[in-house]
């Protein structure tokens, strides 16, 4: 982690959290309101959190470990007022101050019990001997998570699926805070998604067997993590919910923004911005978070080209990159990424899935399609086929075509072949960029 003189980023700090939860309840105590006393000196930040109680809750963090502790009665670490706090600093409001004796008093037990501790403010990262041990204790929590969760699974087929509807969803919210006990949050999210399959609809039964499957993937997969080729096991780790610093070699090269979109959970926003490179011809996706009312950190106009170096994350096909440093101002506009046909995206969608059989959907761009409209709504057909049995069409999800962007890219269209980037999965197509013939370097937004 960075030293105290350097303040933190919002992702750098929510990247602490043990699971969603924790993500999003730290995110409501970023700001002010609920804080007194906040300061930071010498690789600690501390303050008062109000509660429920009388009395405020004490939060003290060494960021050189880091290390936490508060008067809470929690038991996830870093609690959510450790986060808040974290957060708090990171906007700029916990200025520099004198140490209160509340927080002296611990921070000076610690150096004494890890005299390294005192030191790391000036000596520069912690030390990575105790890292590897806490990663080691990490993982066995997860293992043991893991076990039981496949238990879980056994009980329920043992059972049979129709059992699931009955029993509700409180059993299935008590086994996802058993993984998250476990230091699980990939886990504990998957957990909870499978609660909300059954009674949710026709088919439901085949849709919870088929999470089910995937669940049970992951978790043999982890048990496994020591037998995997090292890009899948990079994968498995970052599914389980083990995050890790982007180590890739960084990547320098002027980069088209071709999409940029939200998602808000709670006082979270979590922001996603597509890139593709001009001379190396990869795709990225810079996550970017906004937490307590802030927007999240970066903010790129659609369309434009910056010339900026990329460094990769493991797993996960490679898409994910931190993005390392922005030379000059951007660009206007870029010409879009070479495509293909629909039949092409689906087997790229097909092999990703290899890499990452947990993957929603994957980063394409069709050429030569059109919107056209189906018994089962709208989707996106191949425009050069010679006839329309021949051509090959991908649907649109159901996501897709309740935006409004759905009539901006019919409108665009206007029965004529588009250039269209978007995400392509087992729900469908979701388009978030498209460019006409007649303006091939005008990228027009869909979300």
């Amino acid at each position: 982690m960075n030293e105290q003189g350097a303040l933190w980023t919002v992702d750098q700090v929510l990247a602490l959290a043990p699971d969603d939860a924790s993500r999003r309840a730290g995110s409501k105590l970023g700001s002010a309101g609920p804080w007194s006393g906040a300061g930071s000196a010498g690789g600690a930040v501390w303050g008062l959190c109000k509660g429920s109680g009388r009395t405020p809750y004490r939060t003290v963090v060494d960021t050189t470990g880091p290390a936490y502790r508060c008067s809470c009665p929690s038991r996830k670490f870093p609690c959510k007022h450790a986060l808040g706090l974290l957060l708090l600093w990171a906007g700029g409001g916990a200025p520099a101050a004198g140490v209160p004796d509340w927080a002296e008093e611990w921070l000076a037990a610690r150096r004494e019990r890890t005299p390294a501790a005192g030191a790391a403010a000036e000596a520069g990262p912690a030390d990575p001997e105790a890292a590897r041990r806490r990663a080691e204790r990490r993982a066995a929590r997860v293992t043991a998570g893991a076990r039981e969760l496949e238990q879980r699974l056994a009980d329920l087929l043992r059972g049979g699926l129709a059992a699931a509807e009955q029993s509700g969803y409180g059993l299935w919210e008590e086994t996802a805070a058993r993984m998250v006990d476990a230091q699980a949050p990939g886990l504990a999210g998957r957990v909870r998604e499978l609660g909300a399959i059954p009674g949710s609809g026709p088919g439901w039964p085949v849709r919870l067997l088929e999470e089910c499957a995937l669940t049970h993937l992951l978790d043999r997969a982890w048990l496994s993590a020591d037998r995997l080729p090292a890009p899948l096991a990079a994968t498995v780790r970052t599914r389980v919910g083990l995050t890790a610093p982007p180590e890739g070699p960084v990547l320098r090269d002027r980069w088209l923004v071709l999409a940029q979109y939200d998602s808000a959970d709670g006082k979270l926003t979590t922001r996603r911005i597509w890139l593709h490179g001009e001379s190396g011809g990869r795709t990225a996706l810079l996550l970017s978070f906004g937490a307590g009312g802030r927007a999240p950190q970066h903010a790129f106009p659609v369309g434009a080209v910056l010339d900026a170096a990329l460094r990769p994350y493991e797993g996960g096909g490679g898409l994910r990159a931190e993005l390392v440093e922005q030379f000059g101002v951007a660009a206007p506009a870029g010409a879009p990424p070479a495509g293909g046909t629909v039949g092409a995206a689906l087997t790229a969608y097909g092999r990703a899935l290899r890499d990452d059989p947990w993957l929603d959907a994957w980063p394409v761009t069709l050429t030569e399609v059109a919107p056209a409209r189906a018994e089962y709504g709208w989707q996106l057909a191949d425009a050069g086929g010679a006839g329309g049995d021949e051509r090959e069409a991908v649907p649109l999800t159901r996501a897709a075509q309740a935006r409004p962007g759905l009539w901006r890219l019919v409108a665009l269209s206007g029965g004529g072949p588009l250039t269209v980037f978007g995400e392509c999965g087992h729900q469908g197509f979701t388009p978030l960029a498209a460019w006409s013939p007649e303006a091939p370097g005008e990228t027009v937004p869909l979300v």
